[in-house]
């Protein structure tokens, strides 16, 4: 079979891996595999689309795919240079160099008569063809940046994309800069903009934003016994949850209920209040969601622990507000903020226009930093949006060239039902979590129905098993395709057979326990406490199934244990894991009770 892979990005590069691993783990014919980057070299939008001083916001743990893992002793977040440094390491690994070529665009993707595509690519200014029989659409190629009109932004000197945006130099000095968005890139950005020898920021924002710690916070008790200095970092917060009755083992009735999501909203309500005094978000007093929000439909902000400390702290009261407040101070002890020696990014609702004298006229939104800013007058020498990008398929005609055509009729947002024959790789957004390991989930599943639907384990792929993992969507929405990270990622292991069950678990932990499998003792206990414990890492869902791998349970029960350890006890340990153990585990049992009772009484009443 002949596979054309578009895109060089971290989702292209892992869809073709597992491509030319086919052979050897499906046992199928040997995949003739083709990847078309337009760019120099691999990476895509971390090669191509960032900018100084760029972090990776998810954990290297996390990040990091199942059976190449960075180094040891790196830090938990990588850099943006390091990470696109990582994927040609990933690339001369598996010996996937030979299958890519660069410098070329694909102009045009057809359908051919009898099954299977033409891809129509340019190359050295040279039209070329490849017939194949599938196709792997992945993030990094055709994507726009995506540009809201304001009436009057002509009238603002410098107006660019963040994509254009590479270093602090290019806000000039003395300038007032407007950052239009209040997501990740967009809290980036001013942090950017306010590092630098700036006159104003003004960060805008159209419905709210929720900044999140990148740790799992750890406030200090003045009543306990803690360590002033925790010995290691504390945990990032995207691999803090376990999955132990949070995905793993709940019943379906318990998962659709919404009660697992009511119980997120309480926690993180909680330990935000515990923490800082505020449920907005991290240290955060203004610009934050909407009264009602959940976290079934809002994206952490995980770049705000830069931007807090530089955060309009007019907003923030300077004693604490009220008895529970000023009881909360006493017992909790909370991180001093860095010291930004005056500097502040203000917030300011979305822009309705720019008038005659260059002025920004702002939406009335009701909110108090409208209020405040309608009065004042703000000149923008410099605006950046930061509002995201618009992906678009050209060269793929009719309606297949937009994403949004595809919504309702895909398979785990992945292929369309109709024409399992082009696969999207990497179209999903995470609430908390991270692209690069959806997309190899996503990248397995695909190709083992492509490739060898006899070997798949798992359940039909039912479109009843898709609500519980989908992220709340307003109708005005930009992103319809959101997704909770732990819920997906289980989600598609279970497609696949590759979830294993706790028999096996324990089964696989007594023969490390034995050394059949090669380690020592403790690997019975930790790869347990690992795959119980920690939160679904990718490499969980490689010690079976289709793409078993037999490093799985070295990596568990060290790197990946050695993350589960490094929690603290009560603010880890005990309210991310004990707690919901103890709430869902014995409500799934109570749930699939009732549910074998209620077809047990079903299956013995009379026959019609």
């Amino acid at each position: 079979m002949r596979v054309a892979v578009v895109g060089a990005g971290p989702a292209g590069l892992v869809t073709l891996k597992y491509l030319l691993a086919a052979e050897s783990s499906l046992g199928t014919e040997p995949v003739e595999a083709r990847l078309f980057e337009s760019d120099s070299g691999v990476g895509g939008t971390f090669l191509s689309r960032t900018y100084e001083d760029a972090e990776l916001v998810s954990s290297r743990q996390l990040t990091c795919f199942s059976d190449f893992r960075c180094r040891d002793h790196e830090p938990d977040f990588l850099s943006a240079p390091r990470y696109v440094e990582y994927l040609n390491e990933y690339c001369t690994h598996f010996n996937l160099w030979p299958y890519m070529i660069f410098n070329c665009r694909v102009e045009k993707i057809e359908s051919r008569q009898g099954g299977g595509h033409i891809v129509a690519y340019a190359l050295q200014g040279q039209r070329h063809i490849w017939k194949c029989d599938a196709v792997a659409i992945c993030s990094g190629l055709h994507v726009e940046p995506n540009m809201p009109d304001i009436k009057g932004i002509e009238r603002v000197s410098k107006v660019f994309h963040s994509s254009q945006l590479k270093r602090r130099d290019q806000f000039g000095v003395g300038k007032t800069v407007l950052v239009l968005g209040s997501g990740e890139t967009g809290a980036d950005i001013s942090f950017l903009a306010i590092t630098s020898p700036t006159k104003r920021v003004v960060l805008c924002h159209r419905d709210g934003f929720h900044l999140a710690p990148k740790r799992n916070p750890n406030p200090r008790l003045i009543l306990s016994r803690q360590r002033t200095v925790l010995d290691r970092p504390q945990v990032p917060i995207d691999v803090s949850r376990a999955s132990l009755f949070d995905t793993a083992y709940v019943h379906p009735w318990l998962r659709n209920s919404g009660v697992l999501w009511t119980y997120y909203d309480c926690y993180v309500r909680w330990i935000l209040w515990v923490s800082w005094g505020t449920i907005h978000g991290l240290d955060q007093w203004i610009g934050g969601k909407p009264r009602g929000w959940s976290t079934c439909e809002i994206f952490f902000n995980k770049s705000g622990y830069k931007l807090s400390p530089y955060l309009d702290a007019t907003w923030k009261p300077k004693i604490p507000q009220g008895l529970l407040r000023r009881i909360r101070s006493w017992f909790v002890q909370t991180p001093d903020q860095e010291d930004t020696k005056g500097r502040q990014v203000e917030i300011a609702p979305w822009p309705e226009y720019i008038d005659e004298n260059g002025s920004v006229v702002f939406k009335n939104n009701g909110r108090p930093e409208y209020a405040r800013m309608k009065g004042q007058i703000i000149k923008a020498d410099v605006v950046v949006f930061c509002t995201g990008y618009v992906h678009e398929f050209p060269f793929l005609r009719g309606r297949k060239g937009s994403i949004a055509s595809y919504n309702g009729n895909m398979v785990r947002g992945i292929w369309q039902r109709d024409d399992p024959s082009i696969g999207l790789i990497g179209f999903v957004r995470p609430n908390l979590g991270a692209i690069p390991p959806l997309a190899e989930m996503q990248a397995q599943l695909w190709v083992l129905h492509l490739l060898a639907p006899e070997r798949v384990e798992g359940r039909p792929l039912l479109p009843e098993d898709e609500p519980h993992y989908r992220l709340v969507s307003k109708e005005n929405a930009r992103i319809r395709h959101g997704v909770d990270h732990e819920s997906y990622t289980y989600q598609l292991a279970l497609d696949m057979g590759s979830a294993p069950s706790f028999s096996e678990i324990v089964r696989l932990g007594f023969d490390q326990a034995k050394g059949r499998g090669g380690g020592d003792g403790n690997y019975s206990w930790k790869l347990l406490l690992t795959w119980a414990l920690g939160a679904n890492f990718n490499t969980k869902f490689r010690l079976r199934g289709p793409w078993k791998w037999d490093g799985a349970v070295e990596v568990m029960a060290t790197e990946l244990w050695d993350t589960v350890a490094r929690r603290e006890v009560f603010f880890g340990h005990f309210t991310l894991s004990v707690v919901p153990m103890l709430i869902f585990g014995p409500m799934s049992l109570v749930v699939f009770l009732y549910a074998s009772l209620c077809r047990l009484l079903q299956e013995a009443g009379p026959n019609p």
